[in-house]
């Protein structure tokens, strides 16, 4: 599902793919964005031929961007927004999309944290990682940390899956 929605928004964004510094944009822009994160910016990054260590820290730093602000903003964010119409509904469904998961973070605190963030798999990653650890009151600067492990450790992952050096390392 990840690879789809990244080609679509690599079509959306269409006319920049021409230039190298668009391709860098474009694979910045889908790090940032919630599912698609790292994972997608990779997978976008390797679709659009682009050297693989610059990928990897463009990625890394477009995933790392929204950490904070999701951990020090969202509460009085959602608290805020809850009661908005058409929004409001958004902020339920997000409350409960995260609380289907704390039990993964839950148990293990930070380390489940670093997991959940660090295993790429389809749910995970910093954006729901970080909204269960702030609906959680965990504490901030140790699940700041314990998320940038997390991204850094699912870059990894998916560098290896979306450049095949794990095919080059077999062969």
């Amino acid at each position: 599902m990840t690879d789809k929605i990244t080609k679509f928004v690599i079509g959306i964004f269409g006319s920049w793919a021409g230039t190298m510094m668009g391709k860098y944009i474009i694979v910045f822009i889908i790090s940032m964005i919630p599912i698609l994160e790292l994972r997608g910016g990779l997978l976008a990054a390797s679709m659009l031929g682009l050297p693989m260590w610059q990928s990897y820290l463009i990625c890394l730093i477009g995933n790392i961007i929204p950490i904070p602000f999701i951990l020090w903003l969202i509460n009085p964010l959602f608290r805020y927004m809850r009661n908005w119409p058409i929004i409001g509904k958004f902020i339920i469904w997000c409350e409960k999309k995260a609380n289907s998961k704390k039990e993964q973070i839950e148990k293990l605190k930070y380390w489940g944290l670093f997991l959940f963030v660090g295993i790429p798999l389809p749910g995970t990653g910093a954006w729901t990682g970080c909204l269960i650890a702030a609906l959680l009151n965990m504490d901030k600067k140790k699940s700041l940390v314990a998320a940038i492990c997390g991204v850094i450790t699912a870059g990894i992952i998916m560098l290896i899956l979306s450049y095949g050096i794990l095919g080059r390392v077999i062969n």
